[in-house]
């Protein structure tokens, strides 16, 4: 095994080393959770408090804080060869076997080919890579039922722009973390002219973006909301066939490619 190493005082990058790891706003075990980090997450170290270092992620360029104990340090080298190499996990439940035993991968999780290196460390994946090419909502459905979590980017847990990013990283496109910024990304398309895989955001009653979704065929649109689930989207919004109302006001609707 090798050995491990550890963030210490004056090391500037780092990888998320353990499935998922939250990241809170505060450096506490009590402090909201703000988003979370997945396996082989390039990360940008800022400071260290006790057990807790506040970081910054590589790719959307969010902060917070990270318990220490969830990553590991490597160096500006090592770092820009893990950028040139890395990909995404899909859909699919993975072994990840590590220098310290076998992990879950969750999809969206950075990865490398089916044996790779992060610094020194090898990985080895214990499936083969799925290679179907599918949209953005059928990777969607994977996510089907998943609870809904503040913060949470995974299937055991997600928030609505956590499943949005999530979706399109393993699709190849890398969007901000929180709605109102994802509806500053791509064009504008009115409510006739909408196509799967579409993004749908959603505004409070001071128009203030609070919700995403990704359209589907017929007027089918998969958020999280409670949980990871369908509904129908409607000029008005969200329809709830179990509540028998519209859960979410429209805002916009915008294009990616």
């Amino acid at each position: 095994m090798n050995n491990l190493k550890l963030i210490t005082s004056g090391q500037r990058f780092a990888f998320c080393s353990v499935s998922s790891s939250p990241l809170r706003k505060e450096a506490n075990d009590a402090a909201e959770m703000v988003s979370q980090l997945l396996f082989g997450e390039p990360l940008k170290v800022v400071q260290i408090h006790e057990n807790w270092i506040e970081i910054e992620t590589y790719f959307d360029a969010y902060s917070g804080w990270m318990d220490i104990k969830h990553a590991l340090a490597i160096s500006e080298k090592e770092m820009r060869i893990w950028l040139n190499q890395l990909r995404y996990a899909p859909i699919s439940s993975w072994t990840l076997s590590t220098p310290w035993g076998n992990q879950m991968l969750f999809p969206a999780s950075f990865v490398g080919e089916d044996s790779f290196h992060i610094g020194t460390y090898l990985f080895t994946l214990q499936t083969k890579v799925d290679n179907v090419r599918k949209s953005p909502f059928e990777l969607a459905l994977s996510y089907l039922n998943s609870p809904y979590l503040w913060g949470g980017k995974s299937i055991s847990g997600t928030d609505c722009s956590g499943l949005v990013q999530s979706v399109f990283r393993i699709y190849g496109i890398n969007l901000p973390r929180d709605a109102y910024q994802q509806e500053e990304t791509g064009s504008n398309v009115e409510f006739d002219q909408h196509k799967e895989d579409d993004l749908a955001f959603f505004s409070n009653a001071q128009r203030k973006i609070i919700h995403v979704g990704i359209i589907g065929k017929s007027n089918q649109i998969i958020h999280a909301s409670g949980r990871v689930r369908i509904d129908t989207l409607r000029r008005e919004g969200i329809w709830n066939e179990d509540q028998q109302l519209i859960t979410h006001n429209l805002h916009s609707i915008k294009r990616l490619s």
